[in-house]
């Protein structure tokens, strides 16, 4: 007879559990996208039409009208280029955040490692993303923009977008099954969070003294490292603002993953 106890005090994060419930995981994981455009006219097109109007309205106000610099690119592969990574982690959050409320259900029910929800809810937002991949290489065709063996890094930088991701999303999906607020300060929070990331602008305009610390926001490392793999704009890019971004992001992701586990055992009572 198996007994299933809550735990109790900063428990140990089981990541074992996770591998035994991988076909739950992408069960969840193909739902997700399934449900997202289930009933809507354009379907999946929704993944190309936001990061391009994106691109577009950027290029207009940002590029033409307040003459931003861009590293020597064209801003519109500029722009985009940031966009498509910035759209994967703000998606992937979202979903994420909303992630334990939105599968009540499930979690007042049944048994399972609760940390799958957020999990699978993050690796939806991959699909997206690929398939706004494909534009960016019509507009490096169009450009004449020809990839380097820095392309290689592209895996690990949309591997550290999606552990930026979770990592708040294990948080803020904890914190919302207790308060509901949350719900209405993420989008607040990621808009913001977006004009703190040079989305619209290079690093390059931060003062150098600084850009250490501006690259605590561990998505400043994966928008500049995505010039650079596809661009090759070396102006406002280093390693350290990478390692820097990285380290930020895995501890966020761990101290995510301790908080959610501590709180797991009162979500049946409280959502």
């Amino acid at each position: 007879m198996v007994v299933i106890q809550p735990s109790r005090g900063w428990v140990g994060l089981k990541l074992k559990d996770l591998w035994l419930y991988r076909e739950l995981v992408y069960f969840l994981t193909w739902r997700d996208i399934k449900v997202r455009y289930k009933q809507s006219v354009l379907g999946i097109l929704w993944a190309i039409l936001k990061p391009f109007m994106a691109m577009v309205v950027f290029t207009i106000f940002f590029g033409n009208f307040a003459k931003i610099p861009s590293d020597g690119v064209p801003y519109p592969i500029f722009s985009y280029t940031a966009t498509l990574p910035w759209e994967l982690f703000a998606a992937a959050l979202g979903v994420a955040s909303r992630s334990m409320v939105s599968n009540s259900n499930m979690v007042s029910k049944i048994y399972f490692p609760r940390m799958i929800i957020p999990l699978a809810s993050v690796m939806s937002s991959v699909v997206d993303f690929f398939i706004g991949f494909t534009i960016l290489i019509g507009m490096m065709i169009f450009y004449k923009v020809t990839p380097t063996i820095a392309t290689l890094w592209l895996p690990l930088l949309i591997l550290l977008a999606l552990i930026t991701a979770l990592g708040v999303g294990f948080w803020s999906s904890a914190l919302m099954v207790r308060y509901r607020d949350v719900g209405y300060i993420m989008p607040f929070i990621a808009n913001l969070w977006m004009y703190l990331t040079p989305v619209v602008y290079p690093s390059s305009m931060i003062p150098e003294k600084w850009r250490l610390l501006y690259a605590l926001n561990p998505m400043t490392g994966v928008v500049e490292g995505f010039r650079y793999a596809l661009l090759g704009t070396t102006q406002s890019v280093s390693g350290g603002m990478i390692l820097v971004s990285s380290l930020i992001a895995i501890a966020v992701l761990i101290s995510g993953m301790f908080y959610f586990r501590r709180m797991e055992k009162q979500f049946a009572d409280m959502i």
